[in-house]
């Protein structure tokens, strides 16, 4: 055998020699039983690797192979707290994750020595600033949310918690963000996972979501339970309604929570068997047309006694979105809100190509359906949502100028209740409590702290968009246009928001007068009895 080829072994084999060096060493010092055992162990080790078949490293560098695993298995710590620079995205930047921590903690989170962003390069972005600023007194800036068929119109905060469910995060970690959301005067969405005691004992307002699996209002086979719904949906503490056709993280994907991690507290919120997996299919079974949609959101209506219900979406093929704005129009119903969530949101765990590569992110998909709702002729009737990475007032006014109504976050308050990023949240070990069904570790998270700090993020990041809308001019954060927007498409070349993002003319669509940007040929091929187009393309 070749003397490199020997040297791959040799770890193994000084282990043994010193195992057995150790072993007669024990003739004159009892002391050396505990260098035996060392080095025996480590001999052991080695031969195991040897003989196991699932490994080639192992079976080629015997022991020392065992560093690779351990270097890889502590990389994402490495990265994060030695050598990710500070604008690094991964997903959230240092610098981006410090603002969070410093508004969750009411300290001072100010800049000194200038920026360290790089403005001359491309994707560069920067709002306008007027030579007349404006003084702000309030910070709590709210939208009404209702259309003409709701009697219980909502008065949201512009800035609230985006869905996530219990199960997906720990009770402590929802009833901190709903105590916090109580505390702040702003709305907590509820994820797919319905109402758990923990958002109850929170006592803040409720966003609550409705996806495929109907949990809460299911019957045992999964459909959809109207009598249950309407019970749950009449609770004072529930403020609107949210449909989940799809989310940014796994658009188009279903799910399945494993029957081993179905707590009692879980299967109470859900609705479910303990014995059972719980599955969200892909699609919703109360519908499967856009007029049946349409008949499902005034039915909701209904049930809930005249509450606000919208829908949620990640744009997919934006011809099925015409599909639903020709069924509002045919049957005169429309929701009251659509949310759209861009492809880069996500707190859940998701398939790599779902994350990656699956969906539209949030300002083109926001844009189409702010100009497509236009188009139609139902914009003032439905108000839009914004959720995916808002986690800045800058955020904030952007996708206001874009054209929503207000914004949701996720990891933003994840952060705000101690979330390090640690990427964790799908191995039931997330080392701070956050998104774990872990007692042990949840119970780290301390909810009247964290409670506390939700509600800081929350008026502190509100604070800091009233000064920047008084810089811009204006005395309410809703006026941003397309045109206090600046954005840099080449290194050195600037281009107002306006030319990139347009609003289109309202009505255009009804009109057919223009197809700048194939609006109108989507149009064309939208039916609203179908999801399937009229021709062969998407």
């Amino acid at each position: 055998m070749h003397s490199k080829d020997v040297s791959r072994f040799m770890p193994m084999i000084l282990c043994g020699v010193l195992a057995l060096l150790s072993l007669l060493g024990v003739i004159f010092h009892s002391i050396f039983w505990l260098t035996f055992l060392i080095f025996g162990a480590l001999f052991f080790v080695g031969f195991y690797d040897v003989r196991q078949t699932r490994h080639a490293v192992l079976r080629n560098y015997p022991i020392m192979g065992h560093m690779r695993y351990l270097l890889e298995s502590i990389r994402p710590e490495i990265r994060q707290y030695l050598i990710e620079a500070d604008q690094d995205e991964e997903p959230f930047s240092r610098e981006e994750r410090t603002l969070v921590y410093q508004r969750a903690k009411d300290v001072e989170d100010a800049r000194a020595f200038g920026t360290k962003q790089r403005v001359y390069d491309s994707g560069y972005q920067w709002l306008t600033h007027s030579v007349q600023p404006r003084h702000i007194e309030s910070h709590d800036f709210r939208v009404t949310i209702g259309g003409p068929d709701c009697q219980q119109p909502y008065s949201a905060s512009i800035y609230n918690i985006s869905a996530m469910s219990f199960g997906a995060l720990s009770a402590n970690a929802i009833q901190a963000l709903n105590t916090g959301a109580k505390l702040g005067g702003f709305a907590h969405d509820t994820g797919e996972g319905s109402i758990s005691r923990y958002h109850r004992a929170g006592g803040g307002d409720l966003i609550w979501e409705i996806g495929s699996g109907y949990f809460g209002c299911r019957n045992h086979d999964g459909s959809f339970n109207p009598e249950t719904f309407a019970q749950r949906a009449q609770e004072p503490q529930v403020k609107m309604i949210e449909i989940k056709l799809s989310q940014g993280a796994k658009p188009g994907h279903g799910g399945m929570l494993p029957a081993a991690k179905i707590t009692p507290e879980i299967a109470e919120a859900r609705d479910i068997p303990m014995d059972q997996d719980c599955i969200s299919p892909a699609s919703h079974s109360a519908f499967s047309t856009p007029l049946e949609l349409c008949h499902f959101i005034k039915q909701l209506r209904d049930l809930s006694g005249g509450k606000p219900v919208g829908f949620k979406l990640c744009v997919g093929h934006r011809r099925e979105f015409m599909c639903m704005l020709k069924a509002m129009i045919e049957t005169g119903i429309t929701p009251d809100f659509i949310v759209v969530d861009g492809k880069e949101g996500g707190t859940g765990a998701a398939p790599l190509e779902f994350a990656n590569r699956l969906g539209m992110p949030l300002v083109e998909g926001l844009t189409f359906v702010h100009n497509a709702l236009r188009g139609a002729g139902l914009r003032e009737k439905i108000k839009i949502g914004a959720s995916a990475k808002i986690i800045s007032s800058f955020d904030i006014a952007r996708v206001l100028a874009l054209g929503a109504d207000w914004c949701n976050s996720a990891r933003g308050f994840m952060f705000s209740i101690g979330c390090i990023q640690a990427q964790a949240c799908h191995t039931n070990r997330c080392p701070v409590g956050v998104a774990t069904q872990d007692p042990r570790r949840s119970k780290a998270l301390v909810v009247e702290d964290k409670a506390t700090r939700v509600a800081n993020f929350h008026r502190n990041t509100m604070k800091a968009l009233k000064e920047m809308t008084g810089a811009a001019g204006l005395d309410h954060p809703s006026k941003f246009l397309p045109h206090h927007l600046m954005m840099r498409e080449k290194d050195r070349q600037m281009v107002v928001g306006s030319e990139v993002y347009p609003y289109m003319p309202i009505g255009f669509l009804l009109r057919e007068e223009e197809d700048r940007f194939g609006y109108l040929a989507r149009w064309h091929r939208a039916r609203a009895d179908s999801f399937f187009p009229i021709d062969d393309g998407v």
